[in-house]
């Protein structure tokens, strides 16, 4: 059942938009969980992935691998994380493409911008701040 008039339930329509969507709104596309040390040190459930954080994959024939991530390539909608390669029939390495969506964060490259979206991200933060706009009783 449909309840916003404003969303499509239209699956040729949601493809669309993700496939012809901009490098913006990718990024968020391109989001994972944060591990559970990381949950409950900052109150929040996931982050866009970025080159440097370090990941543990999930899913898939690398599971339980970890390592750096050298490569988002939002494009492709996939990431490059390091030591994660195959070899090629004429013997040259490459880097594996996972999805962000099979791999946990489990260090986070800080930086202030990232410190920013962490406390704007903050559910305890907001919570409490509802709580407190409840007026004068």
């Amino acid at each position: 059942m449909k309840f916003s008039t404003d969303v499509s339930s239209s699956r040729r329509k949601a493809r669309k938009a993700h496939f012809s969507a901009a490098s913006s709104k990718r990024r968020t596309i391109m989001s994972a969980n944060l591990s559970k040390e990381l949950q409950a040190k900052h109150n929040v459930r996931s982050m866009p992935v970025r080159v440097d954080d370090e990941v543990t994959v999930v899913r898939g024939a690398f599971k339980n691998r970890e390592g750096k991530i050298t490569a988002c390539w939002r494009s492709k909608f996939i990431i490059h994380v390091e030591r994660i390669t195959r070899e090629k029939a004429n013997g040259a390495t490459i880097p594996v493409g996972i999805d962000p969506s099979k791999v946990v964060i489990t260090k986070l490259k800080m930086d202030k911008d990232r410190k920013k979206a962490l406390d704007r991200k903050n559910r305890e933060k907001g919570a409490a701040e509802e709580d407190n706009m409840g007026g004068v009783d």
